[in-house]
């Protein structure tokens, strides 16, 4: 059964709207504006309690907030850990829900910003930049290096380790200083600084957290190191963070076919020397300019004709298919999970599987459980319907 173990830590690194040596700026946000990041956040939490709770004194509480924001007294209140082992053991914060809206307030003011001077090929947590258009970017230029296969060519495969949790947030503020001011800045170092270890209610078996290798923990890091894992913005600061390694491999190292998806990042070269040279000026420039270190058991140098991995799918000559683990799990899932969650789950897996040029085999073999546990299939094998009966 699961428990609930509610922590207050005394110390935080969190730094407030008025906090001592500030001069607080006068808020430069409209309330239309928040009732815009209200909207975007309750776009995929609507049915969850929390959102749910602020919909029932929704003006009350919207007032609340943007009074609060006006005259420096908000502050971000108690946030949720829990741990998922899927794909592998972890951490994650999910802060509440007055305070994601926050966070969308922030994204959507000082956002566009910073994603002018994005290069094309970062993605994740970029409008119309997820995984699909990672996987399709990186399939682009390995037919353009290689023309459409005829040549040979070499790719890198990089890792950050332990990205989340080694991120430095004064390098980040650093960052963000250099386009945002005034009030949106302070409120920007509000979140950024806030350490939710400080005020915070555990879910779920206390067992699970020793699933989680200390070094991945956020609750063992030091005040300054670590955003937590489940948040809008510690996506954006990631973004922004990296942004620095992105213009470093385009713009000095001179890598034309290059494309990163938060930590995991693949160079393209047709010289295996050339991609190693790149390699050790990472490993180098990484430590000294943003206090990072690339994780040497997940780097990978090898032809492209083998298959690259990346986002889920697999880059071979002429097709991309999912990842066998990906496929894998789905049919695990499909053929065990309960009977009331199988037509969502199926569904998302249809879709995620038609992602890939040449999925038909797979779909047609998620078809076959889908339609042995009492499910009709669409013709071209890209979607499952409901039941009547939620009963086999």
């Amino acid at each position: 059964m699961a428990t609930r173990i509610t922590t207050t830590r005394t110390t935080s690194s969190e730094r407030g709207l008025s906090a001592d040596g500030y001069v607080r700026h006068p808020a430069d946000f409209s309330f239309d504006e928040l009732v815009q990041a209200y909207l975007d956040c309750r776009r995929t939490k609507r049915n969850s309690a929390s959102a749910l709770a602020f919909e029932a004194g929704l003006e009350r509480n919207l007032c609340h907030l943007d009074d609060e924001l006006r005259n420096g007294a908000y502050r971000p209140g108690k946030s949720i850990c829990f741990v998922i082992t899927h794909p592998k053991p972890r951490e994650v914060w999910a802060a509440e829900f007055r305070d994601r809206i926050v966070h969308h307030l922030l994204y959507n003011r000082i956002a566009p910003r910073f994603y002018a001077g994005f290069i094309a090929d970062s993605c994740a947590c970029i409008p119309g930049r997820g995984t699909l258009y990672g996987a399709k970017r990186l399939e682009a230029k390995v037919r353009s290096i290689t023309e459409n296969w005829s040549k040979s060519a070499w790719y890198l495969k990089l890792d950050i380790a332990n990205f989340f949790v080694s991120i430095d947030k004064r390098i980040v503020h650093s960052l963000l200083a250099r386009k945002v001011c005034g009030w949106w800045l302070q409120l920007a170092e509000l979140v950024l600084f806030h350490d939710p270890r400080g005020d915070f209610e555990y879910r779920g078996d206390p067992a699970m957290m020793a699933r989680v290798p200390a070094h991945k923990r956020l609750t063992g890091q030091p005040a300054h190191l670590g955003l937590p894992i489940g948040n809008l913005s510690s996506q954006f600061f990631a973004n922004v963070l990296l942004d620095a390694l992105d213009q470093h491999i385009k713009h000095d190292l001179h890598c034309k076919h290059y494309v990163r998806y938060v930590d995991d990042m693949v160079l393209l070269h047709q010289s295996p020397q050339r991609l190693n040279t790149a390699r050790t000026d990472i490993e180098a420039w990484l430590p000294t300019n943003l206090n990072l270190w690339v994780n040497p058991k997940k780097t990978i140098l090898q032809p492209v004709d083998r298959g690259v991995d990346f986002v889920g799918q697999v880059i071979r000559p002429w097709r991309r298919v999912a990842r066998r683990r990906t496929f894998n799990e789905a049919l695990r899932r499909t053929k065990e999970i309960h009977p009331r969650e199988l037509f969502e789950t199926a569904n998302s897996y249809f879709g995620l599987l038609r992602q890939a040029t040449h999925s038909h085999h797979q779909r047609a073999q998620l078809a076959n459980i889908m339609r042995y546990r009492g499910h009709c299939i669409s013709g071209n094998l890209t979607k499952t319907y409901r039941r009547k009966s939620t009963c086999l």
